[in-house]
């Protein structure tokens, strides 16, 4: 009998198996535009729930946990990047 039960445990997923797999079976179902168009909703109902404190402090959290885990290096890279992309599309505008 400890030998069917143990089986049958070991049939069992754990919730992580089975929200990979579910995620995995959504994905071949939909495309691209799916995803969007279900983050465009989510993001309206958030909006209609929260207020602009709400978007302050998750901002200043993320931004907390970013310069947590990044040196002035990283920065200056990002900051490089961005400098050249926005002088890139100044010149390609003209």
């Amino acid at each position: 009998m400890t030998n069917q039960r143990s089986t049958e445990q070991e049939k069992k997923m754990t919730l992580e198996e089975a929200g990979r797999k579910g995620g995995q079976a959504t994905s071949k179902k939909h495309d691209k535009q799916f995803y969007e168009q279900i983050g465009r909703k989510g993001g309206k109902a958030t909006a209609q729930k929260h207020s602009s404190e709400f978007y302050k402090e998750i901002g200043r959290k993320g931004g907390k946990a970013t310069s947590e885990k990044y040196d002035k290096q990283f920065y200056e890279k990002i900051g490089r990047k961005g400098g050249e992309v926005r002088a890139g599309n100044r010149t390609n505008k003209v």
